[in-house]
């Protein structure tokens, strides 16, 4: 199906694009607040992302899948949003956080806290694999890493999960 409006938008098809902009928008929009954790610069990260979709729909490998690519681009994105914020310096409480928690019931939303508490090395990976069940293999390209060094910090990241959330740590009895 996105191969077929990818191809349309590359003839310049604007309702293309709008369907495939209705049918990533929500998915782009959680899987960005997650990786980002504001929703204002989710919805910047969201807006670039599918301007560059756009702009570089004749880009686009129609042999490969569409939504690795995609969320490669929204990724990237986010890495440049977050980068960016870094270096603004915020003027005393004038600025605030937007709190990106979904509406979950509490057992939900401690493992949601202990998502968001993971440093991006292991947080990303995780949402990729268990949020969207990516393949380990379609991971690694996203994320341009060796497919081993992606299967540790999927461990790692399992771990330091499991430890916030008071469960035992990998091998030992209860």
């Amino acid at each position: 199906m996105e191969h077929n409006w990818i191809q349309r938008i590359v003839s310049g098809d604007r309702e293309a694009f709008r369907l495939l902009y209705d049918e990533y928008f929500d998915y782009a929009m959680r899987t960005a607040g997650l990786i980002v954790k504001n929703n204002e610069w989710a919805k910047d990260a969201v807006q670039e992302t599918f301007l560059r979709v756009y702009r570089n729909s004749g880009q686009y490998d129609p042999q490969k899948p569409f939504k690795p690519w995609f969320y490669c681009i929204l990724l990237r994105e986010c890495y440049r949003i977050m980068e960016r914020e870094k270096k603004v310096v915020p003027f005393g409480e004038q600025l605030e956080k937007i709190s990106v928690e979904p509406k979950m019931p509490d057992a939900e939303v401690d493992i949601y806290e202990a998502l968001q508490a993971l440093d991006d090395l292991y947080r990303i990976p995780l949402i990729l694999k268990y949020l969207h069940d990516y393949s380990e293999k379609e991971i690694a390209s996203v994320l341009e890493l060796n497919v081993n060094t992606l299967k540790s910090r999927l461990l790692k990241g399992r771990e330091k999960m499991k430890k916030r959330l008071g469960g035992a740590e990998y091998g030992t009895q209860a």
